[in-house]
């Protein structure tokens, strides 16, 4: 669904999870922008949630009009609290966390379903997480490439337990619009506390069959429900 002169208007700002950097949405956004969309990617250090929220800012600032916030896994409890920004206009997690006031990725994660999966995140090493190398394609990215996933696992990110810790004061999806895509085949966070997330936030849910690098593995899914939600956004405010 190519940008059309209403939509074109819409910046779409990308924000990754943990363990990864920006890189991982190189797909996303080419097809974004080869449809025609205005594009960034934001690399936020996943140290602290306040930093993360506070690099994310400044990049809605740097847009010129308004923004579709888009959020992967941890990333979604960026843009549910930075999106509270005037500029944003809507939301749209990608096999996200979607918490409510007062919630973390900590609290969410506390107390998995039976039965459910369980990341092979390893003890903390001077206050940061790292995932399991050898178990990271199975858990994290069942979808991509071996050679690929290998990568990915080998450049992971420190994730701050800051990051994992950090709570929502005011979440965006009780005031703006938001869309949600559901991997079923998720390892990483489960898809039943997916729904509950997106169905709690009043999302408009798509469901794929993927796992939790959904955004390598399946660009197009995932860049046709971020065109739909520019749409959307953009016609509501015309």
């Amino acid at each position: 669904m190519p940008a059309t002169n209403i939509s074109s208007r819409m910046s779409i700002v990308l924000v990754h999870g943990g363990f990864v950097d920006g890189s991982g949405w190189a797909a996303v956004y080419k097809l974004l922008k080869k449809d025609g969309y205005d594009v960034t990617v934001v690399q936020n250090p996943t140290l602290s949630l306040a930093d993360d929220v506070a690099v994310t800012r400044r990049a809605i600032a740097a847009q010129g009009g308004p923004v579709l916030l888009v959020g992967h896994s941890y990333g979604g409890a960026v843009i549910t609290e930075a999106g509270t920004d005037p500029k944003v206009a809507g939301l749209v997690y990608i096999a996200a966390f979607a918490p409510d006031s007062g919630e973390s990725v900590s609290s969410l994660i506390k107390d998995p379903p039976p039965g459910a999966a369980v990341p092979p995140i390893l003890p903390p090493r001077d206050g940061f997480l790292f995932l399991d190398p050898a178990k990271f394609h199975f858990s994290f990215a069942a979808d991509v490439d071996a050679d690929t996933a290998a990568f990915m696992a080998s450049s992971q990110v420190p994730w701050g337990v800051e990051a994992l810790a950090g709570t929502i004061s005011q979440p965006a999806w009780r005031t703006k619009p938001s869309w949600y895509l559901v991997s079923t085949e998720d390892r990483m966070i489960p898809p039943d506390a997916q729904r509950a997330m997106s169905k709690r936030a009043g999302s408009t849910v798509v469901e794929a069959k993927g796992s939790h690098s959904i955004y390598v593995s399946q660009p197009k899914a995932v860049s046709d429900l971020i065109e739909k939600a520019a749409h959307a956004v953009a016609i509501a405010a015309h």
